[in-house]
């Protein structure tokens, strides 16, 4: 017997608690978001899960893996449910496309566009797509759209919508969103950039060369890969040719990876910044600020079974690194002595080791001064044909079908 049915009243009050939390921590800011979350029964749209899983508020339900135990499909955490509805900013009546389809996102889209709205929902797996449709049929969501295809092509007899929402990982921005979204429109993805994923808020601009987006907010978060025609990897670069450091590169190899071949053989360099952090202090600028200021940033994952300490990060599967010609380098903190705070570090190898990490120092430096505790980037997407002259930037990246741009707003 699944959970649909066992202990309505505890899946009722653990709902509760979930939504409890969410308002608690600013997730939830809109009555209307907190309705919906209190009213649809999250339980029902992961049947096969233990209600205490089905209702963490900071955990996604995985629903599908491949035969290696990739997340292949999920429903989202319910704190990232409401983070991202609440950017999508959905109206009765609208009209809204869900890229990655689940049932439950698509049923509160629903509840928000009421009767007179319309909700598309797509995914590329029939698997997703059909345990969709039953659970939005069992549940009174039967006016709901589900279709079966790769929504990097447009929706057939879709139209034009007021939002289209992503609940995939995604490394581009498809022209099929963007051309069915009405002026003014908002698209809300979790976009990665440099290998960094944020969900972004965008809102179509008619700008003077051509319509572009531009962000609103934009939100750390993690989300299961895009399948499909817009599926994109990191690249895999082994320093030493051997498996255990790998530096993982979002946008490409360096041009001449083999000039690392060699930074392992010269000694550690270490330096320490000075800059502290509180340890449960968001650092999603600093990520930000890494990855606009470095040409060559990437991250940096060890494995752990062939561990010759040649490196040691905190986080031996993640760690903010970056590469310049022949040298690399990795961020480290420690506790400071009040053990409240955290003081950011450098470690670098190669025969620059040392002029690396205080460039890298100097970064971190410069965040601390002048964008710590202040707003985020400006990210725009561009078509992938806009020239460079049209395109303000700190930092433009480069994809298949778009070019998006980082800016820092002006202090």
């Amino acid at each position: 017997m699944t959970n649909t049915t066992v202990e309505p009243d505890e899946a009722t009050r653990l709902r509760n608690k979930v939504v409890d939390e969410l308002c608690a921590d600013g997730n939830i800011s809109s009555p209307e978001i907190e309705a919906v979350m209190r009213k649809v029964p999250r339980h029902a749209f992961t049947p096969d899960t233990p209600l205490d899983k089905a209702h963490d508020t900071y955990a996604a339900v995985i629903t599908k893996t491949d035969e290696h135990g990739v997340q292949l499909s999920s429903v989202s955490a319910p704190q990232i449910q409401a983070m991202m509805l609440e950017q999508a900013r959905v109206e009765p009546g609208m009209r809204v496309l869900e890229i990655g389809s689940g049932g439950l996102n698509a049923a509160y889209l629903a509840e928000l566009v009421g009767e007179d709205g319309a909700v598309v929902t797509v995914d590329i797996d029939p698997v997703v797509t059909d345990r969709a449709r039953r659970l939005l049929d069992e549940h009174g969501y039967g006016r709901v759209r589900v279709v079966t295809t790769d929504a990097a092509e447009p929706i057939p007899d879709l139209g034009e919508v007021d939002v289209v929402m992503v609940t995939a990982g995604a490394w581009d921005v498809s022209p099929a969103w963007t051309t069915q979204l009405k002026e003014g429109g908002r698209l809300v993805v979790p976009l990665r950039m440099r290998g960094l994923t944020r969900s972004v808020a965008f809102t179509q601009v008619k700008g003077e060369h051509g319509p572009y987006l531009e962000s609103e907010s934009a939100k750390i978060c993690g989300f299961v890969p895009m399948q499909g025609s817009n599926a994109h990897r990191e690249e895999l670069l082994l320093v030493n040719g051997t498996p255990e450091i790998g530096l993982k590169f979002d946008d490409g190899l360096p041009a001449d990876p083999h000039r690392l071949d060699n930074a392992v053989t010269f000694p550690r360099h270490e330096l320490w910044t000075g800059v502290t952090v509180r340890i449960q202090e968001l650092i999603d600028t600093l990520q930000m600020a890494m990855a606009i200021s470095l040409p060559g940033f990437c991250t940096m994952a060890v494995d752990e079974k062939s561990d010759t300490s040649l490196v040691d990060p905190v986080n031996k599967r993640f760690a903010l690194a970056a590469v310049e010609d022949d040298t690399f380098a990795y961020l480290v903190t420690r506790r400071t002595e009040d053990n409240k705070h955290l003081e950011y570090g450098v470690h670098a190898l190669g025969p620059h080791a040392e002029q690396f990490a205080d460039k890298i120092a100097g970064v971190l430096r410069d965040w601390e001064a002048n964008r710590r505790g202040g707003p985020s980037p400006v990210i725009r997407v561009y078509p992938a044909s806009t020239p460079d002259d049209q395109i303000p930037a700190d930092r433009v990246i480069d994809k298949v079908h778009s070019r998006i741009s980082l800016s820092w707003p002006s202090a």
